[in-house]
């Protein structure tokens, strides 16, 4: 979906450039962006909001009442263009930019690791801290379990992917096989 991504990079950078500029005020605006993405990405909120008997007024309101964070003059502004512009169920993308925008500022980056087993937190450090050092970044941790793996982890850092597991290590086995 690059289209997607590229009609909400210029929604995410304006509004990273307005909370970039408080530590406070960017993790605000992170949980809220998030918040705002996750109440547009529910199904009646969708049908709603493209629902042809509803006027853009009503439907910023309609958003805005369903919101559970207090609301900035700035935040509110910002659904209005979102809505005036009928990008308003953008908001999962714009916040995937933004959080995105976010890493880099703080020079970190998300990383999700798939385990076969269950992972305790030393393990989760212990793997983070050699992954810190392979990418060179500060690493946030997603950890999920993936019985399918077999064995080993498989670890997503941005548009880089290390993969140890067996599932990963049959599968080039086979295709030497079959080659």
């Amino acid at each position: 979906m690059a289209e997607l991504s590229t009609i909400a990079r210029p929604y995410a950078e304006a509004l990273f450039a307005t909370a970039k500029g408080n530590q406070d005020a960017l993790a605000s605006w992170s949980g809220l962006v998030n918040e705002l993405a996750a109440v547009a990405s529910l199904d009646d909120v969708r049908e709603a909001l493209t629902d042809p008997r509803i006027n853009k007024t009503q439907r910023v309101e309609l958003f805005t009442g369903l919101i559970k964070s207090p609301l900035s003059d700035a935040a509110r502004n910002f659904i209005e263009l979102l809505v005036q512009n009928g990008r308003v169920l953008l908001l999962p993308e714009i916040a995937q930019q933004f959080d995105l925008l976010k890493n880099q500022f703080e020079g970190t980056a998300l990383a999700e690791i798939t385990s076969a087993f269950a992972l305790d937190d030393s393990q989760v450090q212990e793997l983070l801290t050699g992954l810190e050092k392979k990418f060179g970044l500060k690493l946030k941790p997603s950890v999920t379990v993936d019985p399918a793996l077999i064995g080993g982890v498989r670890v997503v850092v941005g548009d880089q992917v290390l993969d140890t597991s067996v599932q990963a290590q049959l599968a080039r086995m086979r295709d030497t096989l079959a080659a």
